[in-house]
């Protein structure tokens, strides 16, 4: 059964994470230059496997006792908010144009970049800690999934218009302290429990 608590808690974390991720900007880029629904399908199909691998990541954690996973997430929790308090604007990458329009090639590229630059990165960290954290890989899958897809939704068709109204600061200070705030919780649901 889906928990829209913690679906809509994962959502909320994961969505605010990756606005100001490098991969918001190359969806937006292949957005201005390819059909937007052929750069969707590869992006949304590189995020799908991004969340099953961190989602099962996750939920081997849940087989260790509940007050270390409570403290592992909580400092995996305090290191992403500092992760996104610290880092530096590096801009955009560059991307290849593929040779034609085709669905294939088009989807393709998106699949490739988006496989490549999100493995590992902070918002598929960010849903092992939840798939963790709540012991429930589906909700948290399904939180995490529809995060990325509106934000690669978003960049791919309006991220210019967002950043122009919503400074890319202050959405970074958001995801920090809610990740600090998760953080918190959990280091102190470890030393409490």
């Amino acid at each position: 059964m889906i928990s829209i608590t913690v679906t809509a808690l994962v959502f909320g974390v994961v969505f605010l994470a990756e606005l100001p991720d490098k991969t918001a900007l190359a969806g937006l880029v292949l957005g201005t230059r390819y059909r937007a629904s052929y750069v969707f399908a590869g992006v949304a199909a590189a995020f799908a496997l991004h969340v099953a691998l961190a989602v099962a990541a996750g939920s081997v954690l849940t087989l260790l006792p509940q007050q270390l996973v409570h403290a592992l997430t909580g400092v995996l929790f305090l290191g992403g908010a500092a992760v996104l308090l610290l880092k530096k604007d590096d801009g955009e990458e560059e991307i290849r144009k593929p040779e034609n329009q085709s669905f294939w090639k088009v989807a393709g590229a998106g699949f490739m970049l988006i496989l490549v630059a999100e493995f590992g990165d902070l918002t598929q960290i960010m849903t092992a800690n939840l798939a963790a954290r709540y012991d429930d890989p589906l909700s948290v899958g399904l939180g995490a999934g529809l995060a990325l897809w509106a934000v690669a939704g978003l960049g791919i068709v309006g991220g210019k218009a967002l950043m122009k109204r919503v400074p890319l600061k202050l959405i970074t200070q958001i995801a920090a302290l809610l990740m600090l705030a998760l953080g918190v919780w959990s280091l102190w649901e470890a030393v409490a429990g």
